[in-house]
């Protein structure tokens, strides 16, 4: 089997040595762009013309250390400060010389899933690649659902496993599974070491692989044999990632064909995705709107990446989306789509989505490029790239012809967002408004904050009430939908970002997933603050029983909210992890209780609001049906056309 090809370690059994073993999914090729592995590259991530090697790229000469020593040193080189893990065996070879370490803080987690989270927290308010640990079988296997989220939600993280000794490579030895094979569909890359001297080139490439491109999780499998065996370390080693080669800059034609797209346009929209924020691209993304003068629309995962306050932003689109998000869709004649990929959340019915719309549609993935919404003009790169690129060739099409008047088209949208903004209605039986709290907790804290949300309800009114000025500020489980990724990733998120406030905001069903990084977050003097959002049941699925299924609340009570024996008792179970515990019940003191959080930095905080469980999400598109159909409350929909 030669280098390049895809490898399990099943099929490794009783076979020579051959090193390190490499899988790279390449995506077909598109019109306007390349065939690339799964392809903006962030603030670590490094051109292909340049050093491929993350870190300062001090020069070390060779040296004799055994390959667990070396998993270190790279680390160490690659100019890693944190990492996220648990020792078990196949591992343990590599937390002996990590203890050392004087320059990496490692973070002892309470599960894997917890490690796999918190890296990505981590990765997201930094825009560095985030970094997990875990050993073979359980310990790897554990990962697999935060690989997944990654995947999905383009989150740049190396997972570092360990595997049991290549003799004993497929024949079911103890904690032997095969996480290469698991994880090859929701990997950006990944690699079987079974030869020590592979390690520093593959770790180096491995970084180089995550945080470039479309970023993602890539997957290190190493043996136990190669952490045990001696090889030379030296530094760098020669990145080769052969067949990956991420465009950066769009076609000069490309954008001069969008350009006069746009000019030729009436009813334009930036539908801004995830990918602008991965990108870093939200001063460029500003520079163009406010020079076009054209409205925009950030998506659940571009929340923050053009303010909310901002005159030309009409709210994020989709299933839970503002009305006049919804709107300046539906009706646009001209979709600018920036790093999104017309997600079945955010087009509802995908034969009716923005039905009288062209579509450019500019991304560094080629393979998102029309596989849902065929694009008139693709343009393969970076938007950090693209988008200024884009803004030169609108002011050299402007030269010769004249810029679309769309005064109209603003005033209409002006309209709706003012007729129908996001509310909700005060509970019918007397308990607190989730949406209250969250919104509370977001004037409270500031835009400079940092908001984790699990999945769910909660999720949905923390990306509605909470006002998102800038970038990094939102983080949740997009694409996968997660439950459990809130309390580890606030974790990852304030050690990245340890000055900034960092808020939790979690359902009572997701809490109970993770929960036990609270010890982590204790032990180790990350004061996280957790909003439980404790309406006793889970949430989102019993709203669907209420509209679709007659009220039957088959298996959604969790009894932990008003009324109920409250097993767990949230407050005890915080107290038990030796965090500061509140209780809120009652509206008027939600201010009281934020604010006593708030002044609280010592240790984490939970506080458990409990809050009415008839509260629903509004608006919403209902599951396979048209965006038009819209309800801003049940069995309410907006009047599209203003009245004469």
């Amino acid at each position: 089997m030669s280098k390049g090809q895809t490898v399990s370690p099943a099929l490794m059994a009783h076979t020579s040595r051959a090193g390190a073993r490499e899988t790279a999914p390449v995506p077909p090729a598109v019109p306007g762009g390349t065939s690339t592995a799964r392809a903006t590259t962030g603030e670590t991530g490094v051109s292909p013309s340049g050093s491929s090697v993350q870190g300062p790229n001090r020069v070390v000469e060779p040296v004799r250390m055994t390959g667990s020593q070396a998993i270190v040193r790279t680390l160490e080189e690659l100019g890693v400060t944190d990492v996220f893990g648990l020792p078990g065996g196949a591992i343990l070879p590599t937390y002996d010389p990590l203890m050392d370490s004087t320059t990496i803080n490692h973070i002892l987690v309470r599960h894997e899933q917890g490690a796999g989270h918190a890296a990505q927290g981590y990765a997201m308010v930094t825009g560095r690649v985030g970094v997990c640990i875990a050993t073979s079988g359980p310990g790897a296997t554990n990962l697999v659902t935060p690989i997944a989220d990654a995947h999905l939600d383009s989150v740049p993280i190396v997972a570092i496993t360990g595997q049991v000794s290549s003799a004993v490579i497929g024949t079911d030895a103890f904690q032997e599974a095969d996480i290469v094979g698991i994880t090859m569909p929701i990997t950006k890359h990944s690699w079987l070491v079974t030869d020590p001297e592979d390690i520093p080139r593959v770790l180096a490439e491995a970084f180089y692989i995550a945080g470039t491109g479309r970023p993602g999780p890539v997957l290190v499998d190493i043996a136990k044999d190669a952490q045990q065996g001696m090889m030379t370390f030296s530094w760098p080693p020669k990145v080769e990632a052969a067949g990956y080669r991420p465009v950066l800059r769009g076609h000069a034609k490309q954008l001069r064909e969008a350009a006069r797209l746009i000019a030729a346009s009436s009813r334009p929209v930036f539908y801004v995705g995830g990918g602008v924020v991965k990108g870093h691209a939200s001063e460029e993304l500003r520079q163009l709107a406010e020079y076009l003068g054209a409205p925009v629309v950030t998506t659940l995962q571009a929340r923050g990446v053009f303010p909310d306050s901002h005159d030309l932003h009409f709210g994020m689109p989709g299933m839970h989306g503002a009305v006049s998000a919804v709107a300046a869709l539906q009706q646009a004649d001209l979709l600018i789509t920036l790093g999104a990929r017309f997600d079945d959340r955010v087009t509802g019915q995908l034969s009716s989505f923005a039905p009288g719309a062209k579509v450019i549609h500019a991304d560094i993935d080629p393979a998102e490029i029309s596989k849902n919404r065929t694009a008139d003009v693709p343009i393969v790169g970076s938007v950090k790239e693209i988008i200024p690129d884009l803004t030169d060739a609108l002011t050299a099409e402007f030269e010769h012809a004249q810029r679309p008047d769309l005064t109209p088209w603003l005033a209409t949208l002006r309209r709706l967002r003012e007729t129908y903004p996001l509310g909700y209605a005060e509970p019918s039986d007397g308990l607190t408004a989730p949406q209250k709290v969250i919104s509370r907790i977001g004037e409270l804290t500031g835009p400079e904050g940092v908001y984790v949300a699990g999945v769910g309800q909660h999720q949905m009114w923390s990306a509605q009430f909470i006002q998102y000025e800038r970038p990094h500020a939102w983080l949740n489980s997009g694409g996968a939908g997660t439950m459990g990724y809130a309390v580890p990733a606030a974790m990852g998120a304030k050690v990245g970002n340890p000055d900034r406030v960092v808020w939790a905001i979690d359902g009572d069903g997701c809490f109970q997933m993770t929960n036990q990084e609270l010890a982590t977050c204790r032990i180790n003097d990350i004061p996280i603050k957790v909003a439980v959002i404790n309406n006793s049941s889970l949430g989102m699925v019993r709203q669907w029983q209420t509209l679709f299924y007659d009220g039957r609340y088959s298996n959604t009570d969790l009894n932990t909210g008003h009324d109920t024996v409250r097993v767990p008792d949230f407050v005890k179970l915080a107290e038990a992890y030796g965090c500061a515990a509140l209780r809120c019940e009652r509206e008027e003191d939600i201010d009281a209780t934020i604010e006593q959080a708030l002044a609280i930095n010592d240790r984490p905080v939970v506080i458990d609001f409990v809050v009415s469980p008839d509260s629903m999400v509004w608006p919403m598109v209902p599951s396979g049906v048209s965006n038009d159909l819209i309800q801003v409350a049940q069995n309410m929909t907006p009047q599209w056309e203003e009245n004469d």
